[in-house]
């Protein structure tokens, strides 16, 4: 059980699946993991939830199973998910400097003008990422604050989705008892999960194949450059499978997971499975290469949809790293190849770069967003100190679990603050 102080729990929820962690930060400055926690999806479809009351009793489901592990009653969580109504704008704004020295004040100006920037009704802006600043006669500054100039222009990627994104999980944790946090757009965790500040600097598109949809985005000169969800990914290739060889989704969601190949032509011909016949209908043989070009096509329709998004990027005009792919479809063979062909960059699959304080038993590719959404609100929650307020998971003894042991100390926040800030200097040294 878990030691009586705060922690965080965060919870990312998938067309599949949702999991939950909960984390803290430990004695020797590093991030420790107390529970973890996983369910099938009730009540969503492609990222986005569709009836709250089934999404309801998911989400209560999963947080009683990580209450058992730690012991404590959960009062708040952060949330990641993400559906295709992401889009990204760009906003550019213009502040003119009366002292001829940039603040901290005339930052936050800007800043908040471009948050409030007229969108499309039923839209928000959940995510903004500076880009660069052009002050007095210098160009493509990254640090404004302190810098002499009368003009300063400021130009923003900001990232929008439907309101009711957020509202949604608002209302559903509000019939269990459960405060929303902070609500993060799921392809930001992923990639604070899988890829370094190395490779955002160079330039780099993180791909998630999930269930319900694709996740790209694309990071240049260690800024977010585009994000975009493509509302095709496993569960189409399933779908795809049952139609093309007239079979039970069961059988094809396991052919696919089994014996699945992203390119038909390197697919054994002589190889074939035999689906067993139920209900007086005969078994069916089915060859290993018919399979793959079934999985193929829809694989090269979505790689193409990326192909757009990435150009639009500006991505394909920089000396980019490559592509990583991540997701549940991204275990078939060849599929690193498929990239390559289709989009002409490098490719490498991604792996969780999220450093545990120890040899937690997590399978770290199943809980890859839920790593990756830890990690992003740790630092959230370390770095801010300018005023803004920090909604950490605050949480209450479950009774009849009492655990004996101190007390909440009263400078805890200050202390884990100055912790999670040594740990993620350590991550960027490495």
């Amino acid at each position: 059980m878990a030691s009586k102080q705060e922690f965080t729990v965060v919870v990312d929820i998938g067309t599949t699946k949702i999991t939950a962690l909960a984390g803290e930060v430990n004695a020797d400055r590093k991030i420790g993991l107390l529970g973890k926690a996983m369910v099938p999806s009730r009540g969503i479809r492609r990222g986005v939830v569709l009836n709250p009351g089934e999404f309801s009793l998911a989400l209560q489901t999963l947080l009683s199973q990580l209450e058992s592990q730690i012991g404590y009653k959960i009062k708040v969580v952060d949330v990641a998910m993400a559906g295709p109504g992401i889009r990204t704008l760009s906003y550019e704004g213009i502040r003119y400097i009366e002292s001829g020295l940039v603040s901290q004040h005339d930052v936050d100006y800007l800043e908040n003008e471009a948050f409030n920037m007229p969108l499309d009704p039923g839209y928000r802006v959940y995510h903004i990422f500076p880009a660069n600043y052009d002050i007095g006669d210098d160009q493509g500054v990254t640090i404004p604050i302190g810098h002499e100039g009368r003009k300063m222009t400021a130009r923003y990627t900001l990232l929008t989705a439907p309101s009711s994104y957020q509202e949604s999980v608002e209302k559903a944790l509000d019939r269990i008892g459960v405060q929303l946090g902070e609500f993060v757009l799921a392809p930001i965790a992923i990639s604070t999960a899988v890829i370094s500040e190395e490779e955002k600097e160079v330039g780099v598109a993180v791909v998630d194949i999930g269930g319900g949809t694709t996740k790209l985005t694309t990071w240049t000169e260690g800024k977010l450059t585009h994000m975009a969800v493509i509302p095709f990914a496993g569960e189409v290739i399933t779908h795809d499978i049952k139609e093309g060889c007239s079979i039970l989704h069961r059988w094809a969601e396991q052919l696919k997971v089994q014996y699945g190949q992203a390119m038909g032509d390197f697919a054994e011909e002589e190889k074939v499975v035999t689906i067993p016949g139920h209900n007086g209908w005969e078994p069916k043989e089915i060859s290993f290469k018919s399979l793959a070009f079934i999985i193929q096509a829809r694989l090269e329709e979505i790689i193409d949809s990326l192909c757009l998004h990435i150009e639009k990027s500006g991505l394909l005009s920089q000396p980019a790293q490559g592509i990583v792919l991540t997701g549940g479809s991204t275990k078939m063979f060849n599929i690193l190849q498929l990239v390559k062909f289709r989009t002409g960059m490098d490719a490498r699959l991604g792996f969780s770069q999220v450093r545990l304080a120890e040899n937690y038993d997590i399978d770290k590719t199943t809980y890859l967003t839920s790593l990756g959404l830890l990690r992003h609100i740790l630092r959230h929650q370390a770095t801010a100190t300018t005023g803004k307020p920090t909604r950490k998971a605050t949480t209450k003894e479950i009774p009849g679990d009492k655990k004996t042991g101190s007390g909440f100390l009263s400078n805890l926040g200050k202390k884990v603050s100055q912790q999670i800030s040594l740990i993620f200097e350590e991550d960027d040294a490495n």
